[in-house]
Order: structure tokens, then sequence, then C-alpha cells
């Protein structure tokens, strides 16, 4: 296979992997199988710097979908799924680094300031009225995303955990306890 070919081939690949869906660790693996086994494929040895080209598009993509449910201007959107779907995704990202021996150091810090930002915006809209909380996740649920960022869960704003659905329901029904 000439040289022009085999690039157009992978470039093709990357961009399939770059703009998976959900789950980008599928369509990197159907990629590999596609260009390395698939009997129909072009059944290339790929060389180290390819497979970590294939392998940075899946992880672009899974650091997009793990902000994608940070940025509070998709909070109304139908791409939107919550903190929890961005808590699920954050640990499929480590799970994926982990099997393929890669670290994400640098996009955790990424993740811990959209967060803060993403509570702050979230308090300050719900506290002006203009919504109600979007935040799915439970206080525990969320403080244990803290503690996986490696930050205190104290650097959130006071009265964060307000904005979580069970934190919600409890102060309902103390309130509703004392006006009996």
């Amino acid at each position: 296979m000439n040289t022009e070919l085999r690039a157009q081939i992978l470039d093709d690949e990357l961009l399939i992997v770059r703009d998976s869906g959900e789950i980008p660790e599928i369509a990197l693996h159907a990629t590999l199988h596609y260009l390395q086994e698939d009997p129909d494929g072009p059944q290339l040895t790929l060389t180290d710097a390819e497979l970590q080209s294939l392998q940075d598009a899946a992880l672009a993509r899974c650091r997009e979908i793990v902000l994608r449910d940070l940025d509070p201007d998709n909070r109304d959107l139908s791409i939107y799924r919550g903190i929890k779907r961005s808590i699920y995704n954050w640990q499929r990202l480590q799970a994926f680094c982990d099997r393929i021996g890669r670290r994400e150091s640098g996009f955790k810090g990424v993740v811990r300031e959209a967060l803060v930002s993403f509570v702050y915006r979230e308090l300050a809209d719900v506290a002006a009225g203009i919504r109600s909380p979007a935040i799915n996740c439970s206080v525990e649920e969320l403080a244990v995303f803290c503690r996986q960022l490696g930050m205190d869960a104290g650097i959130l704003p006071p009265g964060w955990q307000r904005l979580c659905p069970e934190q919600e329901k409890s102060e309902h029904a103390h309130r509703n306890n004392r006006n009996r």
C-alpha cells in the first residue's frame, strides 16, 4: 500500500474515532479491528505513533464528553445529561486510561475548574430564580467526585448541597415537619 493511501485511510479513521458517540473506546476498538484484522479492511500493522494518534483521538472525545455536562450553557439542551453522567464519564475515562497505559493528569485540573465554575453558576442562577437546580447527583456523589478530582468539596460555594436532589427533598420534608 502506498504511503498516501495509508495516510488517507488513517486520517479517515482518526475522524471517525474523534467524532464518535458516547463511548469513544468502542469506536477505537472498531477502528483497530478494521485497520488490522478485518478481512475487508486494509490489514495494516500500525506503528506506535499511529496507534497513539488513534488513542489521542479517543481521549479527546472522552474529554469532550466529560466536559459537556459541566458546561452550564448546556443545561437546557438535549445533549445535557447532568453532573451524574459527567462523574460516570470521568470514571470511564480513568478506566480507559488504565487499559491503554496513559494518564490524563493535566485534564484533572480542567475538570476541577469546570465543576467549580458550574456549581457557582448553578447556585447563582437558582438563587436568582432564573432556574431550578439541574444537578442530578447526591451530595455524597458530588463530594466523592471532588475527591476523585483531588479537591475538597469545601472549595464549592456555601450552600451547594441544596442544589442536589436528596438535599432539596430532605429540606422540604424538614420544613413540612416544622409547619405541622
